[in-house]
């Protein structure tokens, strides 16, 4: 155990956030001890929420307690031990039995608050995170918890992939300094997304856990610390009821949250037979991913009455490319950037648009769309002056034209789309011969598309159907789960449709999806390949930025280059909720603010915030719902 100064310590803290308005870092004051842990913790900009804040403006701290909220689920309730095992996923909602160290709020891009931690420091050299439990903090069973829990927890986090892909790389040392009191150590200095890492997993009772196995499924509920815990189950259903004596029920962060007295999840494998479940009243909220069925299959008495909503909400929690095709740049063929252009220009997204998706979704163009660090125009300022550095190594469009892809009036093949397609893979040396696009050796050029999802035959058979225009024999290939792992193993593919989304702001998941040193890592998320140390560069630039500014700018510069090189197609950007519910629900009038995060499926679900209303309720049920 390694002591510090706490005198020294306190004199020499800068703290961190940095001002959102300056390049230059927020200073603190001289500490006083009591003074020294802070309640919260941004690395970008200044806390929204003041040390003495009551509740987030996104919750009604007035709400009633009371009342059930039924959800449905396609996970099957097998395991609640809640180890992160793609082996053994978790039962639906889970999560919500289980408090974190910190949370992120939903209405700031990235600010953190403590949950279980009361106080939080970060050195000035951003090397060591310095974390307090809160006091009351305790087990369902009574127990407080402790540093041993943490410790337990990181040690038994750091044997799955979670742990080993998202603490082990930059988490030096877990230094135990007394009962409520952890040091974590950084190898360098400490980001957004570390932050982020240590929020998201979940702390466990070693006192539980430790004669017993967590990394084998159980049925039997273990003790957990947070606003519910599990009542009862099968294997199509399970229910949550609210502890009464929660712990945390009335710290800032919580007050207005978990209202619901019960959240019962019904497991539904089919989404039509969700569908018509929802339809029937048989659960409360519906989530409509599919835009034809958004359209026509609710247009049933109860919406025109009002007893059922139909509702949207903006959500910027992830941005970028919902869905992308990436081109193995491992293959001879798709190493030449000017081919990898003309398959971007055949592709005809708007004619996908209007056809599938009523014109609803938007073309994803920017690795970082949605947010303030797509690149726009033409780079200036500090974006120019990064990308100035490896001027003689990039294309000269980078400087001086803003990125744009094909946009076509969606009504049959795109010609200028497909000619300049052509005219790009003639100045790669293919050439068309007897219907053929074939090289100087006659060796026809071949793309075999993979996707795991049946969906998208729909986007994809008819870009395979422009190719073929072009001479390309392409062809589609559906696969199973196991097949397409092992082919995403052995980087077995030319062209992979995936998802190719981050998390706002983007932060240590731009090294596994771009950065040289994990092309050749088996199953990262550098699928396309990518080896370029201009790329590796800029994304040291925004792991070192100190500030909001500083890291627009380095992400800008990033995501121009990685545009103009051509690794990924894109599709679309990610899209806001389409949802509906039956109303017997109270909603916090400041709901809509909090942009960066769902309505369900995370650590600050917005639907925590919502409560039952039992005169609502009441009303449903006299109409036979």
């Amino acid at each position: 155990m390694r002591s510090f100064s706490t005198a020294l310590y306190i004199q020499a803290l800068v703290l961190i956030p940095l001002c959102a308005e300056s390049a230059e870092p927020f200073i603190a004051k001289p500490f006083t001890e009591e003074q020294m842990y802070q309640h919260g913790i941004s690395l970008l900009h200044p806390l929204k929420y003041p040390k003495n804040f009551t509740h987030f403006e996104y919750a009604n701290p007035n709400a009633p307690k009371g009342g059930r909220i039924v959800l449905s689920s396609e996970s099957r309730v097998g395991n609640l031990s809640g180890y992160r095992s793609a082996e053994l996923p978790s039962a639906p909602g889970l999560g919500q039995t289980y408090d974190r160290l910190f949370v992120r709020t939903g209405d700031e891009l990235s600010a953190f608050y403590g949950w279980l931690a009361q106080g939080i420091a970060l050195s000035p050299d951003r090397k060591a995170l310095y974390v307090r439990l809160h006091p009351a903090a305790r087990w369902h069973d009574g127990v407080p918890i402790t540093t041993s829990d943490i410790l337990f927890t990181y040690e038994e986090v750091l044997q799955s992939v979670f742990g080993q892909a998202a603490l082990a790389p930059w988490i030096k040392e877990l230094e135990i300094t007394g009962a409520r009191d952890f040091v974590v150590h950084h190898r360098d200095e400490f980001t957004p997304s570390n932050i982020q890492s240590l929020m998201a997993f979940r702390v466990r009772p070693a006192h539980y856990w430790k004669d017993r196995d967590p990394t084998k499924a159980t049925l039997i509920a273990p003790v957990a610390s947070g606003p519910y815990k599990m009542k009862e189950f099968d294997r199509d259903y399970i229910v949550y009821e609210r502890v009464k004596d929660y712990w945390g029920r009335d710290i800032p962060i919580n007050r207005g949250r978990f209202n619901f007295d019960e959240i019962r999840y019904d497991v539904y494998r089919d989404t039509t037979v969700a569908r018509e479940g929802f339809r029937k009243g048989l659960f409360d909220v519906h989530f409509e991913s599919n835009m034809g069925q958004w359209f026509s299959s609710y247009d049933i008495p109860a919406l025109e009455q009002g007893w059922l909503k139909k509702d949207t909400r903006a959500v910027t929690k992830f941005i970028g490319m919902q869905s992308a095709i990436a081109l193995n740049t491992r293959r001879e063929r798709l190493k030449d950037i000017r081919v990898r252009e003309a398959l971007t220009m055949a592709l005809d997204f708007e004619w996908q648009n209007r056809v599938f998706h009523h014109d609803s979704r938007q073309r994803a163009r920017s690795y970082f769309a949605g947010s303030r660090f797509a690149a726009t125009g033409a780079p200036t300022g500090e974006e120019l002056e990064l990308l100035s550095r490896f001027r003689d190594q990039l294309d000269p469009r980078v400087f001086d034209q803003h990125f744009s892809l094909p946009a076509s009036p969606g009504r049959g093949f795109y010609r200028q789309g497909l000619e300049r397609a052509q005219s790009l893979l003639a100045e790669a040396g293919w050439r068309i011969k007897a219907g053929q696009l074939v090289n100087a050796d006659g060796e026809q050029f071949t793309l075999e598309l993979l996707t795991q999802n049946p969906a998208n035959q729909r986007i994809l058979l008819p870009y395979i159907e422009a190719l073929k225009l072009l001479g390309i024999d392409a062809a589609l290939r559906l696969a199973d789960s196991v097949v397409a792992i092992n082919l995403l193993r052995e980087r077995d593919y030319d062209a992979y449709v995936r998802g190719h989304d981050f998390l706002n702001p983007p932060g240590a998941e731009l090294r596994g999806a771009f950065s040289s040193q994990t092309a050749e890592v088996q199953m990262s998320y550098n699928m396309a390949g990518i080896r370029n140390p201009v790329i590796d560069s800029l994304i040291k630039e925004v792991e070192l930025a100190a500030n909001i500014e500083a890291a627009t700018s380095a992400l800008k510069a990033l995501d121009r280059v990685l545009l103009w090189s051509f690794y990924n197609i894109p599709l679309h950007a990610p899209e806001g909720e389409r949802f509906l519910l039956w109303d017997k629900f109270g909603r916090p009038d400041q709901e809509y603010i909090a942009r960066y995060e769902y309505l369900v499926g995370s650590s600050l679900r917005v639907i925590d915030s919502w409560w039952f209303d039992a005169e609502k309720a009441a009303k449903l049920s006299t109409v036979g719902r």
